[in-house]
């Protein structure tokens, strides 16, 4: 059967992840526990590792141990100038039109947060989508209902007609294990073991997967 749907992890994966945006981001999030929190510094970056890796985002395991708000949460950690860090595509914008797939961002971010990067990369539109943490209500990458949910907002496609582009192994190790095929996109060596393909762009997917357009007539 053919892909017929696509999900785009959105930070770190439609933009590199050495432009610094990222590294910001996580330190928003220490600025936010220590300011809105009143957690000493030097105990912030273990706690926020210890949130991400067990709850999947800092931000589940604050509402969990400190009942964050979390529309206040999401508005500090991505209060930033995004355009000191992403610039227009003009290539992206182009692939991405060109792909035959219905194209669904999937992130663990807000909504407001993805449409900023995506017009700071002037690739708005180029999606049917943004399922992000508020629509799959907060539950989150890489927990099973997250993508349950993401499959159900796109309309319950077969996980095997699907496709799940992301930065992290762990990602797409539920993505894999319902039966997606993977794609990493990692600019360094990693855990390569739970993707399929693995790229350092987007753009070198017309490459190594050509079977991507090769039932393009699938679609018109």
């Amino acid at each position: 059967m053919p892909i017929t749907t696509l999900f785009f992890d959105l930070d770190d994966t439609l933009y590199p992840n050495g432009n610094g945006l990222w590294q910001a981001i996580r330190s928003r999030m220490s600025a936010y526990m220590a300011e809105r929190l009143g957690l000493p510094v030097d105990v912030i970056p273990k706690l926020r590792e210890h949130y991400f890796k067990t709850y999947g985002t800092t931000l589940r395991g604050l509402q969990k141990h400190h009942q964050v708000d979390a529309d206040d949460y999401l508005a500090y950690v991505h209060d930033l100038p995004l355009e000191d860090y992403l610039q227009p595509q003009p290539e992206l914008r182009k692939f991405l039109r060109e792909l035959p797939q219905r194209r669904f961002i999937f992130t663990n971010a807000d909504s407001g947060h993805a449409r900023r990067v995506l017009e700071a990369l002037d690739i708005q539109g180029c999606f049917d989508g943004i399922i992000d943490v508020r629509e799959i209500g907060f539950a989150c990458k890489p927990e099973l209902e997250a993508y349950q949910r993401a499959l159900a907002l796109a309309g319950d496609p077969a996980p095997q007609d699907c496709a799940m582009l992301d930065d992290s192994t762990e990602n797409l190790a539920t993505a894999k294990r319902l039966g997606m095929t993977t794609i990493l996109i990692r600019r360094n060596h990693a855990d390569q073991r739970q993707a399929d393909y693995v790229v350092s762009s987007i753009l070198d997917l017309r490459q190594i997967f050509p079977q991507l357009w090769e039932d393009i007539n699938f679609f018109v």
